[in-house]
């Protein structure tokens, strides 16, 4: 989810201009020769594989740099280009770009996905608890939201939320305070690195506190946090987030569509990587090279996808 808001559409731009120049891949791919992947028998085109990631959104972010780092090592030419949600979607329908790992259904991209699924390739779900969260420090009393009014006073009344303009904002404002009787909590509200500052130097103190947060976010690997029970629904369902395609890529990449279906991440996995990308100081401004360190670390990860395909 975005790093400084939540889900908000975006209006979709035209889809001229996306359109990133090809560049041949640097094997072999006609037919009974060798393919970007080294096997005798798998061809692929020779095309770049471009790939779309959107602004400020850290998942998808983050994906888009293990993907990119994993198939050069496979031999690909991999292009990228960011952009807001918006006009990602209408690249993708325009063949402007191959992939975007950052959908989100049924419900935040449920526009975008009645606008243009006739034009996309759905390559499967990678990641399945995409939600909004009001979260606390391990090791403090409150179990639910439930809970949270009757111990205001051992998280000082404060709940500390993000920007005001925020979807998740709006949500905790007209659903969770109401429902769960918190008009007696002050509701902080007034960005998202300052949510954080204050979850870092409460969980670092060893004292309660209580935040407005989204999964997947790296907080969940950076702190000691959990995720209050939300019994009466009021933060709404998990999502599913997943990867779109262009409507020709599985005749373009059927290698790569292959690998993309068997994609999945867990919370652990995702949770480390977006804490190395973003809040890691030993890579700081660096994605690639968190990328490369994180699958470096995790071949495993690789070999589930590929099979161990080396190019």
């Amino acid at each position: 989810m975005r790093s400084t808001t939540i889900r908000r559409s975006v209006a979709a731009f035209a889809a001229a201009g996306l359109a990133l120049t090809l560049a041949a891949c640097g094997s072999e791919s006609t037919e009974g020769g060798t393919s970007a992947t080294g096997g005798d028998d798998a061809v692929e085109t020779d095309e770049t594989v471009r790939i779309g990631i959107p602004s400020g959104w850290d998942e998808g972010i983050a994906v888009s740099h293990l993907w990119k780092a994993m198939l050069e090592d496979e031999g690909y030419t991999v292009e990228t280009e960011t952009a807001d949600i918006g006009v990602l979607f209408t690249g993708l329908a325009g063949g402007g770009f191959d992939l975007m790992f950052d959908g989100w259904l049924p419900l935040t991209h449920a526009d975008y996905w009645e606008d243009y699924s006739s034009d996309l390739t759905d390559l499967g779900v990678w990641y399945d608890n995409a939600k909004l969260t009001i979260a606390v420090n391990e090791d403090s009393p409150a179990q639910s939201l439930e809970d949270l009014a009757a111990m205001a006073s051992e998280y000082d009344n404060r709940l500390v939320g993000i920007e005001a303009g925020a979807g998740l904002t709006t949500a905790t404002t007209d659903n969770v305070i109401p429902t769960y009787g918190l008009e007696g909590m002050d509701y902080i509200t007034s960005s998202t690195p300052a949510m954080l500052a204050e979850l870092s130097s409460k969980t670092s103190a060893g004292e309660n506190v209580a935040v407005t947060l989204w999964r997947p976010h790296w907080a969940y690997d950076a702190f000691p946090i959990r995720d209050l029970a939300d019994p009466e629904g009021t933060l709404g369902e998990a999502e599913e987030i997943h990867t779109f395609g262009s409507a020709d890529i599985a005749d373009r990449f059927p290698i790569l569509v292959s690998w993309i279906e068997s994609f999945e991440m867990t919370d652990e996995q995702l949770f480390e990587v977006e804490n190395m990308m973003f809040n890691d100081d030993a890579y700081a401004d660096d994605l690639e090279g968190a990328a490369a360190a994180w699958l470096d670390a995790n071949p495993d990860f690789v070999e589930g996808i590929t099979g161990g395909s080396q190019g």
